[in-house]
């Protein structure tokens, strides 16, 4: 058995650490692997983040005891998987220095822009390269999409592409429309729900023609002239259900460095159950969508043309939607990136 250490930086309530650490346990526990997942930011860091409370300062020092102790034992484990960063505001090369055995570096976000931002103007200059120290040392990197691939590849030989993916036998296409009102939907984070500004306009116009109906999981959903908006949170036993409520999901991005380190998980997420998509032409959008199973859009004018040409065609909508969990079920399903890890974690060790 090989014993891999996990040191994630958000506990399961972050989409990351579900799908990139804790949906594998049980399949590399077939493979005589496995995995103990620590998060250092838990789950009531993010609630109160979410909700807008403040630093719960006594709950992340626990958390940073803890991982100092892991990490102590780490001699006890064959290999230690690090998913974004071990502590933020430390730099990269001691950071790297924590690690006495063979890491795997994960990230599924343009994570190297972090302390590049104004938010970290002050800490910049110390840590602007904090990943670069930590990429360039891992043993392997694995990285969520091509953007980010080719970004570690300068500086690691070691890169594997493994794709934020959904488990094909949980994601099911289950017809659940009870309404006969043109839905689209779109599922998220507080933090990303601030894209959805782009499709408003495109919204509000098709709403003019005949009904429509917003349904928008786990953000803030603006205010659309002409459109029945409903906005919900996200529940992990409701997400699928409520997915398969949508006739298209959508997820607008605007092009940015950061963007286009995104992972395209929405758009996985919608086409695993059927849904044809709309998406901007941005990042790892690019790959994940082909025509036969969604639209790219860029402007309003061809936002509006899509929602309208998937709105009045449901023929169309349900050969997509074929296709769409058809692609899900050959590139992007746990089912098929599962031996990318398993071979990832042995040739870490070799």
């Amino acid at each position: 058995m090989i014993d891999v250490l996990g040191l994630a930086l958000y506990g399961p309530l972050a989409a990351s650490t579900r799908y990139r650490l804790l949906q594998y346990i049980p399949g590399l526990n077939t493979q005589e692997i496995q995995l103990q997942i620590n998060s250092l930011l838990n789950d009531a860091y993010l609630t109160r983040r979410f909700s807008g409370q403040g630093v719960p300062w006594v709950n992340m020092l626990q958390s940073g005891v803890k991982r100092l102790g892991l990490l102590a034992r780490q001699r006890n484990c064959q290999c230690v998987i690090v998913h974004c960063e071990i502590f933020p505001l430390l730099p990269g090369l001691f950071e790297s220095n924590l690690l006495q055995i063979p890491y795997i570096y994960d990230f599924d976000d343009a994570f190297y822009l972090k302390y590049q931002s104004s938010r970290f103007r002050a800490v910049s200059p110390l840590l602007k390269n904090k990943f670069d120290a930590v990429i360039r040392r891992a043993t392997v990197v694995t990285a969520g999409n091509q953007t980010l691939a080719e970004y570690a590849q300068s500086l690691n030989p070691n890169v594997v592409l493994l794709p934020t993916v959904v488990d094909t036998e949980r994601y099911v296409v289950k017809p659940q429309k009870s309404t006969d009102v043109f839905t689209v939907g779109w599922i998220g984070s507080p933090s990303t729900s601030e894209y959805l500004t782009q499709v408003v306009q495109a919204l509000s116009l098709l709403g003019k023609e005949s009904p429509v109906q917003f349904i928008v999981i786990g953000g803030r959903a603006p205010v659309i002239p002409n459109v029945q908006v409903i906005e919900m949170p996200w529940r992990e036993d409701t997400e699928i259900f409520h997915i398969n409520r949508f006739d298209v999901g959508i997820m607008p991005l605007p092009d940015t460095d950061w963007a286009r380190g995104k992972c395209a998980f929405k758009l996985i997420q919608y086409m695993a159950c059927g849904v044809p998509v709309i998406a901007s032409p941005v990042g790892a959008n690019r790959d994940v969508v082909q025509e036969n199973c969604g639209f790219f859009a860029e402007d309003t004018e061809q936002w509006l043309h899509a929602l309208r040409t998937l709105r009045d065609n449901p023929g169309q909508r349900d050969t997509m939607g074929i296709q769409a969990r058809l692609r899900i079920e050959t590139e992007y399903s746990l089912q098929r990136n599962l031996p990318i890890l398993t071979n990832a974690i042995q040739g870490s060790i070799c």
